[in-house]
């Protein structure tokens, strides 16, 4: 069920009977020469929606502008400052909790986005208002993920590359795959920004010229069509087994 489609009188029924929602998020940012800065928070949308679909869960409107700052030098790069985020992603899911929400998953698709949401999760269990928890599609998946790519990222890489070519291939410029592996470099540890323990980068640029990382033309929708039903399987499970939880089991422990 997606919240926004809905009339306000025909969500009573989900509201009286259901406390779980889902809230897709990601990022506007740059991701490389050919894929487009809806990367992210085309790819949590697209996980809710069909989990919710999948299990008769609230799917809320996407939150798609997150904390995306190392991004910035790429042209078209959307960010907002952490306390922002946090406030506002707080903010919102307190507006759940008032409809009878007790328990929320972030489906989340940005890497920046995690400790942040972590943090507001925290928030809102101390509080004893809601128990939120962050989900990242290809951290549920890490095996397969690994199998399917030799190089696969982590940022504009192959596996985000498949994804989008397998749920908007009308926006992915294949054309420019070697571009993007050419112009980019394999991954972090070849661009020598870690040095004696300590990772000496903040921002995209400092590591790749043109903002990705991996072998982008190893990327095809099938990979990204297999990666997607394996992933939703997974965020499926997470959410049947938070709503069979006892609300009072997610709350913090007392203290010892």
């Amino acid at each position: 069920m997606y919240l926004a489609d809905e009339t306000w009188p025909d969500l009573d029924d989900y509201f009286e009977t259901e406390s779980l929602a889902l809230v897709p998020l990601g990022s506007t940012e740059q991701h490389g020469p050919h894929l487009p800065l809806a990367t992210d928070h085309l790819i949590g949308e697209a996980f809710a929606r069909e989990a919710a679909d999948r299990t008769g869960y609230l799917c809320t409107p996407t939150i798609n502008v997150g904390v995306s700052p190392h991004h910035r030098q790429f042209n078209g790069t959307m960010w907002v400052d952490a306390p922002v985020f946090r406030d506002y992603v707080e903010s919102f899911t307190r507006n759940l909790a008032y409809h009878g929400i007790d328990r929320v998953i972030y489906v989340n698709a940005h890497g920046g986005n995690i400790e942040h949401l972590r943090e507001v999760g925290r928030r809102l269990r101390d509080d004893e208002v809601l128990y939120a928890i962050e989900w990242m599609w290809d951290e549920s998946i890490p095996d397969l993920v690994d199998d399917l790519f030799e190089q696969n990222g982590p940022h504009g890489g192959p596996k985000e590359t498949a994804m989008i070519q397998y749920l908007h291939s009308e926006l992915v410029h294949d054309d420019r795959l070697e571009d993007a592996r050419d112009g980019g470099i394999p991954s972090v540890e070849a661009a020598g920004t870690n040095k004696y323990g300590s990772r000496t980068f903040y921002d995209a640029a400092d590591n790749t010229d043109n903002g990705v990382l991996g072998d982008q033309t190893d990327a095809t929708a099938e990979k990204g069509a297999e990666m997607f039903e394996a992933a939703t399987e997974q965020l499926v499970r997470l959410c049947e087994w938070l709503d069979a939880q006892a609300f009072d089991d997610l709350l913090p422990e007392p203290h010892v």
